[in-house]
Formats: structure tokens, sequence, C-alpha cells
């Protein structure tokens, strides 16, 4: 939720790190978005779940890995 929102928002997301515990925004507004990026018209709540499932664990990845970490890439991945 927290890359999505700040997606929106037209934030640049190459420093940005998921912040652990801390609460941004309301459930609804969370859904709200979920149902916008997930790419289906009317999903299941079991489409919603792997679609949520899938970006977290993609994120997750990108965050730990050296290779998507500004400071070592430098400039050379802008906006990957």
């Amino acid at each position: 939720f927290q890359y999505l929102k700040r997606f929106d928002q037209g934030h640049n997301l190459d420093r940005f790190c998921y912040e652990a515990l801390s609460v941004e925004g309301s459930p609804a507004e969370c859904l709200q978005l979920f149902l916008l990026h997930c790419g289906v018209v009317d999903p299941s709540w079991a489409e919603l779940r792997n679609f949520t499932w899938f970006l977290n664990v993609q994120l997750r990845d990108c965050e730990a890995s050296v290779f998507c970490n500004p400071d070592f890439v430098g400039d050379t991945l802008n906006g990957f």
C-alpha cells in the first residue's frame, strides 16, 4: 500500500523503503488502491490476495537487491 500510494502521488520510489509496522491511510483507501492497480475489472478476494502477495514479494526482493540500490548503481537504472 505504501508503494502504491506514493506511486499514485507521483513520488520517486527509487529511495523509498517500506516502513514496517507503520500504518498509513484507511482500510477503504487501501482496498481502493488494490482494486485500481490489480489489473482485473471485478476481482475476487483470492485475486486481490494473490495480487498483494505477489507485489509484496517483488517489492521485498527489490529492496533487498544490491542491484536496485541507488547508492550502488548510481543513476544507471534511474526509474527502474
